[in-house]
């Protein structure tokens, strides 16, 4: 019997134990997760220096494995612009061993990232190294998402074609195209769809580069069919419609006119030009890829002039990369277009920025190798901690006791202290409630401040509009701070109204100083009854001497005869403006012309209208088109065209008032996200004639 009870025991403690053990890792598993949840939503929020700091802790607390640590820093580097690191962490990642189903998943996330950095810089056999094992391991395992076949096999397709393979190629991306159907009819969502354009844009691309122009428009007609598809799905992005739209668009043009089907390019390029992506800096860099084939080199070389700005947008350096992608096309434009300034600033600043670019390869080419040293450190470091880890655990159980009879001799000697711990406290509330009233005093009189400095700058821009017969002008601004680089201004003399409106690039106090010299200087000018062209080029040689911050400004400057209602204006690379007519209004179609500030030297082209008696004028920032609500959705040309053709006829104050409403509906309680500024002017010589 004794026996018998002496098993009983020893099979219960067994049981407890396994228990215990399951317990263990159940509570292991979950923790896992949850780090993995949390770096993938750091990574929602951007914060990629956090996703690095937690992929080290985790991996050093066993929360993560190894493979999974490095796929992380990969990410990291990678939307950080750090490409070399980011390659050096993917490649660590998929030398690590696949262990379970989960590291699969992240091995083949790895391999799909890893072959598209190493495609897009041109290691076609490189890429393909990585991308056919990784295609191979996954077909073994049978663990392999269509989207993982898709993405990898499209970038074999690109690699191959690069290298000359067109039958492989043909078959991978057929191949590739399959597993994008399956992805999008088994999604419930529309990633799929926007994950198959994203595929064919690059299979497009691809044969554009080749100059394999026949076969690029079956993929861009696939591209634009799967774009169509796409837009018709409720939960698509809409700000994507837009811009690959654009991409199509010119991709088309690149194309045909590879073809010699430059009519056919020119229309495809007409199209490209309605779309808001063509208005950006990058569209306007992509643009040139058709300019310079169809030798439309004045209009490449207008393009390049905001690849600075672009540049800067991006955060690219000045590599050698970038030098040879865009700063030598840049200077070659300039030159076949018969522009030798320009062309010798584009070159002075390629060999300005040469030094520092072969600096900074070097710099990577150390940090690259400092990396890996690193790292290594840091995994003998990890496995030593592991050891000690191991170590502990052994001890816990002694060191828990032993806490307990430290905790009881603690106690009794803390209840003694803690009335002494309780006045000192107190001490140092009161110290802290002290800072807190000064700080929010401090915080009242900056308030206070800037509220001056608002009423300062709203004194800058008139508020009183002339009463004049066959005249009707109102204006009105809203910054999104307290100041903002928004302005606008006229000047009436005799039979001449001179009138402005402007965007400085920023917000705060320095646009605000902008501003303050924009104004000045417009009235200045204006007051010598010089054509607004002149008024444009004259202020860009002001502003933009000594201008080390790079600021600017974009203006629509306006000259009007109210005896014959012909209008003279330059457009500096600002928002076109509306003009009513019988049939409802458009956007003016104007010349290009640089914003004010960037480039010293510059001339200034002016355009004419006859006469806009009795049609309204609208010029605004783009505070009004790009109007956010909640969402971050933009209110958009489109919206505003339909606003402003539906329009009532009515007075320049009212026209503005019913926009600032429209603005408003749309925001839904979001805040400006911009500063807004609206001017509106009715010419009406018809008036003066009848009083004749």
């Amino acid at each position: 019997m004794k026996i018998k009870r002496y098993l009983s025991w020893l099979i219960l403690l067994l049981v407890s134990m396994a228990l215990v053990s399951c317990h263990k890792e159940m509570r292991r598993d979950l923790k896992a997760s949850r780090a993995d949840s949390i770096l993938f939503d750091v990574g929602v929020r951007m914060e990629y220096d956090s996703m690095l700091y937690l992929a080290n802790r985790y991996e050093e607390q066993g929360l993560i494995s190894e493979l999974d640590a490095n796929r992380w820093r990969g990410v990291a580097y990678y939307h950080q612009g750090h490409y070399l690191m980011s390659e050096i962490y993917y490649r660590k990642a998929m030398d690590c061993k696949v262990e379970t189903d989960e590291d699969q998943l992240s091995y083949n996330k790895c391999a799909r990232r890893l072959s598209e950095i190493l495609l897009v810089k041109g290691d076609f056999e490189g890429s393909l190294q990585v991308a056919i094992p990784a295609v191979k391991k996954m077909d073994k395992s049978g663990i392999g998402s269509d989207i993982d076949y898709a993405i990898l096999l499209n970038n074999i397709g690109c690699c191959q074609l690069n290298l000359g393979q067109d039958d492989e190629a043909k078959e991978s991306f057929l191949t590739a195209r399959e597993h994008y159907a399956n992805r999008w009819q088994s999604d419930s969502t529309s990633r799929g769809f926007q994950e198959a354009v994203l595929g064919t844009v690059y299979t497009s691309m691809a044969y554009i580069n080749t100059r394999r122009y026949q076969e690029s428009i079956y993929w861009i007609d696939r591209t634009e069919m799967l774009l169509d598809k796409y837009r018709q799905r409720r939960d698509a992005r809409k700000d994507y419609f837009d811009e690959y739209q654009g991409r199509i668009d010119i991709m088309r043009a690149v194309a045909k006119q590879g073809l010699g089907k430059s009519d056919e390019a020119q229309e495809a390029y007409r199209a490209f030009l309605k779309t808001d992506y063509a208005k950006t800096g990058q569209g306007h860099i992509n643009a040139n890829d058709y300019l310079v084939m169809a030798k439309r080199y004045q209009e490449a070389a207008d393009n390049y002039r905001y690849l600075d700005q672009t540049m800067e947008n991006w955060g690219m350096e000045a590599s050698l990369d970038n030098i040879q992608l865009y700063m030598l096309p840049k200077f070659w434009a300039n030159k076949e277009a018969g522009r030798r300034d320009s062309a010798r600033v584009a070159a002075e600043k390629v060999l300005m920025v040469l030094d520092s670019a072969i600096t900074s390869q070097k710099n990577s080419a150390t940090a690259e190798l400092a990396t890996i040293y690193d790292t290594q450190g840091k995994e003998q470091e990890i496995l030593q901690k592991q050891a000690d880890l191991s170590r502990q655990r052994m001890w816990t159980t002694a060191i828990a006791l032993l806490l307990i009879i430290l905790f009881l001799i603690i106690y009794s000697f803390h209840k003694r202290r803690s009335t002494h711990r309780l006045r000192v406290a107190h001490e140092k509330l009161q110290v802290a409630y002290d800072q807190l009233e000064e700080a929010t005093a401090h915080r009242e009189r900056i308030e206070s401040e800037l509220r001056i400095a608002r009423d300062i700058q709203m004194s800058m821009v008139p508020n009183i509009f002339p009463d004049r017969e066959g005249l009707d002008i109102y204006a009105k601004i809203e910054p999104a701070k307290e100041v903002g680089g928004d302005l606008y201004g006229y000047l009436l003399m005799g039979d001449e109204l001179y009138f402005c409106l402007g965007d400085v690039s920023g917000k705060g106090v320095p646009a605000s100083l902008f501003m303050a010299q924009a104004t000045r200087l417009f009235r200045t000018l204006a007051t010598q009854h010089m054509m607004p062209a002149e008024i444009a080029t004259r202020m860009n040689a002001a502003l933009s001497e000594d201008n080390d911050q790079g600021m600017f400004v974009t203006m629509f400057i306006g000259r009007i005869d109210l005896a014959s209602g012909a209008m003279d204006f330059c457009n500096a690379g600002h928002n076109p403006p509306f003009l009513t007519d019988a049939g409802g209004g458009q956007f003016l179609e104007m010349l290009p012309n640089a914003p004010i500030g960037l480039w010293p030297g510059l001339e200034y082209d002016g355009e004419r209208l006859e006469d806009i008696s009795g049609r309204m004028l609208v010029v605004y920032t783009d505070g009004l088109n790009e109007a956010e609500n909640r969402q971050q959705e933009q209110l958009g040309d489109d919206r505003l065209l339909d606003i402003l053709e539906t329009m009532p006829r009515c007075s320049a104050k009212e026209v503005i008032n019913l926009l600032y409403e429209a603005v408003q509906q749309h925001r839904d309680g979001a805040e400006p996200n911009d500063d807004l500024t609206i001017m509106s002017i009715l010419v009406d010589t018809r008036k003066k004639e009848t009083e004749k």
